[in-house]
């Protein structure tokens, strides 16, 4: 279980992850030493997994953000583990997740414009074993964060 001070460290780690050790702990009334060795253990035990920059896609002209849905021809362990093995690969690829209903696989992407889109989906993410996708153009990101809620 995490106590108050754990789960308030947690927070300010996610508002900042760049922030001082100093300012941390000034922000949650712990010496810097005490702070440092909580941030040490939290990271030990799991609770952080790293740190990273948010950069701005536009700027980086990966402004199209898309969803598709894929279904698979088969469903059998080979044909899951080679599509799993074959999107880590796809730089493109922002998030994967196996899900229950309709369709096998939710995928996010970043890609320049709809002409790049549709380069990458017919050389990179139609493959052997997948037979059909459904594919969803954001139109305007209302909610976009990595923050997870700490209760």
């Amino acid at each position: 279980m995490l106590d108050k001070i754990s789960k308030k460290i947690l927070a300010e780690l996610q508002s900042d992850g760049r922030i001082s050790n100093v300012e941390l702990a000034a922000r949650v009334n712990l010496s810097p030493a005490a702070c440092l060795e909580r941030v040490r253990k939290l990271h030990e035990a799991g609770y952080i997994m790293g740190y990273t920059a948010q950069l701005n896609p536009q700027l980086l002209d990966v402004s199209l953000l898309v969803f598709i849905e894929v279904v698979l021809d088969r469903t059998t362990p080979e044909v899951f583990d080679a599509f799993k093995h074959s999107v880590q690969l796809i730089p493109e690829v922002l998030e994967c997740h196996m899900v229950a209903g309709g369709f096998d696989y939710l995928v996010k992407a970043r890609v320049k414009d709809m002409a790049a889109y549709r380069e990458f989906l017919g050389k990179t993410l139609l493959q052997k074993g997948v037979r059909e996708t459904h594919t969803y153009a954001v139109m305007e990101e209302v909610k976009n964060t990595t923050k997870l809620p700490i209760k």
